[in-house]
């Protein structure tokens, strides 16, 4: 009898402990909005450790006579960087012997869109954008390791000491504060429906989406550091920024309130949206209703109009891109003709791979394999507000802020449709093609004197 009690004392102290632990440091900081101080040390330690076991796996591929699996950062073939079509096919003209370049049709100038062809076949900018970044160094996590055979025993022992950590620590900590963020979300948003549309309840709601938000960050351990706080979204204009995973509003949300714009969905997620939609005015749409472009920006602009409610929030690139770049930004968000405020989010992936892969991974298995990372870490970066210049068009205004935006976070701006993840090239970026050529053909005055020949 004893003995028993001797073992159940222990077992019976486990549930008070663990509560006192995820309340006391994650749950209240977070509703407060207090900084827990210890991210900084976190992430050093966890950088020497990544530097020494890339390090340990060198040293094992030596004695192996192996060579370490490395990516190619800069892509598997060298592209000629800012060339025009006219000026490759005269360089191929030259080099073979054909030194006229009189505007007519050379059979050697078929290689040129040949060799084109092939090095979008080997190694195109749009395919690749929708896989997981490659990383130097290993970070322990075994969906991100290329040298198996490179593991020696310490190796081994310090991948399974981390499975341990991350699979029987930090996951149940984080899924106990994500259960909790929801309920209390949920549960208080209702509330604060309830109360009459007066100033007090806008303050509530604003505090308890905040609470909400801070406790899905702290979830999945969210280090971010937000840049350029003087510029933060007014209430006169959207918010739009660069698209990597499902969280990025959350990211942006735990810093300032927006009015989020999307499908309504059903289950959890439905439960969650109308919740928000109660206590705060966010933008929701029914299926039939969102391909209703009319009806979709008839609505942004009453909700822009209106100088008592948030900023809101939106994706143009309409699908995730796994961070390395940005892809090109859909002209209805900047036809409304209002101040667009842009922000640009660069996640690092040394910590865990924040893209979100919805053609290999569901929502579910997504955010298991964020909560079992070791952190998400991310940099956020509000630009100064842009509006349209005089005899600027919607397209032009749109691409003016994807590359301020591209170029504030480090990445590369391209003009593909991030659609090309499920559908097949548009004809009229064929035709913009077959018109260079003419114009090359009949020269610039011709061409316009003859468009359709």
């Amino acid at each position: 009898m004893e003995h028993r009690l001797i073992i159940c004392h222990p077992l019976s102290l486990f549930p008070d402990v663990w509560l006192t632990l995820v309340f006391g440091f994650l749950i209240v900081p977070a509703v407060f909005g207090l900084p827990f101080g210890i991210h900084k040390y976190y992430m050093k330690i966890l950088l020497s450790i990544f530097e020494w076991t890339t390090l340990q796996m060198e040293l094992k591929a030596k004695e192996k006579n192996h060579q370490l699996y490395k990516h190619y950062t800069s892509g598997i073939i060298v592209k000629v960087p800012d060339s025009t079509l006219k000026q490759e096919i005269q360089d191929l003209r030259h080099s073979t012997g054909c030194l006229s370049l009189d505007t007519r049709f050379e059979l050697a100038d078929v290689f040129v869109f040949c060799r084109k062809a092939l090095e979008n076949i080997i190694d195109d900018d749009v395919t690749k954008r929708f896989s997981a970044q490659k990383l130097e160094n290993w970070n322990l996590l075994t969906r991100s390791n290329h040298n198996f055979r490179c593991i020696s025993l310490k190796l081994l022992a310090s991948w399974f000491l981390g499975v341990l950590i991350r699979y029987g620590v930090l996951l149940p900590f984080r899924a106990t504060v994500a259960v909790t963020g929801i309920f209390l979300f949920v549960v208080l948003s209702t509330v604060v429906g309830l109360i009459p549309c007066t100033k007090l309840r806008t303050y509530v709601s604003d505090k308890v989406h905040l609470m909400g938000y801070r406790l899905c960050v702290r979830s999945l351990t969210g280090i971010i550091t937000y840049h350029n706080r003087e510029n933060k979204p007014k209430n006169d204009g959207i918010c739009v920024a660069n698209h990597t995973t499902p969280i990025d509003g959350i990211i942006l949300a735990n810093d300032h309130c927006y009015s989020l714009v999307g499908q309504l969905h059903g289950g959890l997620l439905g439960l969650i949206q109308r919740a928000m939609v109660k206590s705060s005015p966010h933008i929701w749409f029914e299926r039939a209703e969102v391909k209703d472009r009319r009806l979709v920006a008839k609505r942004l602009r009453d909700h822009v109009a209106d100088e008592n409610k948030h900023p809101v929030l939106i994706f143009p690139e309409g699908t995730c891109v796994n961070n390395t770049s940005v892809m090109m930004f859909r002209k209805g968000s900047f036809e409304i003709g209002c101040t667009v405020y842009p922000a640009a989010i660069k996640y690092d992936p040394r910590f865990g791979d924040a893209f979100w892969n919805s053609s290999k991974f569901g929502l579910v298995g997504y955010l298991l394999r964020m909560m079992s990372s070791w952190a998400i870490v991310c940099s956020v970066w509000y630009l100064p507000p842009m509006n349209k210049k005089e005899g600027e068009d919607a397209t032009q205004f749109a691409n003016r802020v994807k590359a301020a935006i591209a170029a504030q976070g480090g990445l590369v701006d391209l003009i593909w449709d991030a659609g090309l993840k499920r559908t097949k090239v548009k004809d009229t970026f064929k035709e913009e093609q077959q018109q260079l050529y003419s114009k090359i053909l009949l020269g610039d005055h011709e061409y316009q004197n003859h468009p359709e020949s």
